[in-house]
């Protein structure tokens, strides 16, 4: 299968881990951007901003690849992916498979295209042609989606946590997190003065770009900590919880609204918390105490993770849908 791949050059989670997954299954040569980003093809950047690039490449556009691939793919709910595949439209045999990834916040359909203020890009070009499929990362669980629609949460690029051993506990319960949703404030408040919490910094007014735990170290910090926790940002879907999964670490989460494909089974492979955090500071007493229980749910979490849940996984489960 060829696919051309339309993507935004800034860093989005889905796109990257999308591209990440669908080149290790396909190989390289055969997922072509129609605008090449860097960060795909050199390591220019740190984690996360590098989940697309897996080793450097060069990557040569030809007009005959373009005109004989099997599927565009509309990798981003952003106004410059549309615009993209807007001018590429009139190019498009009518064979070709079209499918658009929204990895945005937002529950709607290319709802983050309303928050960019170019909600009219989406119905023209859906107008013209209607896409095929569309996988949509915050597919929320009781909702009437059409049938040309599936869930598509985050993954697991395991190349990001190759250089990460086992390392001595460092940290009870942790929880560094930008406050984008009114769960997260509430959840910082409640463990101020509790565990270890003020002294490992989880803490309040935290701001991504000025985090001190960036790249290998925030993973090799992260995996110090006997219990992580996990509540939802602006969407559902949050990259915490499937690098906890990817360390192979014990995790406490609220239960997501978003259906996961071959979700991970509560009691077994994951532990929930109630959402006004009831139940919390019980669930952290009783882990911190039973390491044993806290590491054959780690250990079954991750060989779920490591089968169902990595960005190849995710690409095979892409095409098998495709056909």
């Amino acid at each position: 299968m060829k696919i051309l791949f339309i993507g935004t050059q800034k860093y989005d989670y889905l796109q990257d881990l999308t591209y990440s997954g669908l080149t290790k299954v396909l190989g390289k040569q055969n997922i072509v951007e129609l605008q090449p980003n860097p960060s795909y093809h050199f390591p220019i950047k740190e984690y996360p901003k590098d989940l697309g690039y897996n080793g450097p490449d060069l990557q040569f556009i030809s007009n005959s690849f373009i005109r004989n691939v099997d599927c565009v793919v509309v990798s981003a709910s952003k106004p410059k992916c549309f615009e993209m595949y807007e001018s590429y439209l009139p190019k498009l045999k009518a064979s070709v498979k079209t499918i658009f990834i929204d990895g945005g916040d937002a529950p709607t359909i290319g709802g983050d295209l309303t928050r960019l203020n170019n909600t009219k890009i989406y119905d023209r070009v859906t107008a013209r042609r209607p896409f095929d499929l569309i996988f949509k990362r915050e597919y929320l669980k009781n909702s009437d989606y059409a049938q040309n629609v599936h869930p598509l949460p985050f993954s697991i690029n395991t190349g990001k946590y190759a250089n990460v051993h086992d390392l001595s506990y460092k940290y009870d319960v942790s929880f560094w997190a930008v406050e984008s949703d009114p769960i997260r404030t509430n959840v910082l408040d409640y463990l101020e003065n509790r565990f270890d919490c003020t002294q490992n910094g989880t803490a309040r007014n935290q701001a991504f770009k000025s985090y001190q735990r960036k790249g290998t170290f925030y993973f090799e910090e992260l995996k110090r900590c006997r219990i992580s926790l996990n509540f939802r940002g602006t969407g559902w879907d949050t990259l915490r919880f499937w690098e906890i999964m990817g360390l192979q670490s014990f995790m406490i989460s609220q239960r997501l609204g978003i259906v996961i494909p071959d979700d991970f089974t509560e009691g077994s492979e994951i532990v929930y918390c109630e959402n006004d955090l009831s139940n919390l500071e019980e669930l952290c007493n009783y882990y911190l105490k039973n390491e044993d229980a806290r590491r054959k749910i780690a250990e079954k979490a991750y060989a779920k993770a490591m089968e169902y849940h990595t960005d190849e996984a995710r690409a095979k489960y892409i095409l098998k849908i495709i056909g």
